[in-house]
């Protein structure tokens, strides 16, 4: 006498916890990563034992080496500089000072340094602030 079996083997693949898996991997590396804010432009920016926090600001004026100056990520000129700066802050409010961040090399001299400050109080910054690293 032959029996029949009541349950049948099931071949089936349950793919809804192997998707919460990685989803919850996915939030997880979200979460955990940090993000660079100037990609592709590498500085050695210089050490500072009583550096501050400083606030993100819009515009951000990069030296890389003596004859490369960027503003916010885009290439310019030094003399180029003062028209495009007065484009980007155009609209402060009245008795607003505008502001910018500075960024240099270690390797930048200070001349150029103080070339690029000239520059943007020229074009009516006066909240300048110098960004550096922490030791």
């Amino acid at each position: 006498m032959q029996f029949r079996r009541r349950l049948t083997p099931r071949a089936n693949v349950d793919l809804i916890p192997m998707i919460d898996v990685v989803f919850q991997l996915v939030v997880f590396f979200m979460v955990s990563s940090t993000f660079a804010l100037t990609p592709g432009i590498a500085l050695d920016l210089p050490e500072s034992q009583s550096s501050e926090p400083v606030v993100i600001n819009r515009l951000v004026v990069t030296v890389a080496s003596e004859s490369e100056f960027y503003v916010n990520r885009e290439r310019v000129a030094l003399d180029e500089m003062a028209p495009t700066l007065l484009g980007l802050g155009g609209s402060a409010e009245e008795g607003e000072a505008l502001s910018a961040i500075v960024e240099a090399d270690s390797a930048v001299s200070y001349a150029t340094i103080v070339r690029v400050l000239d520059v943007l109080r020229s074009a009516g910054y006066r909240g300048i602030a110098l960004r550096t690293l922490e030791e």
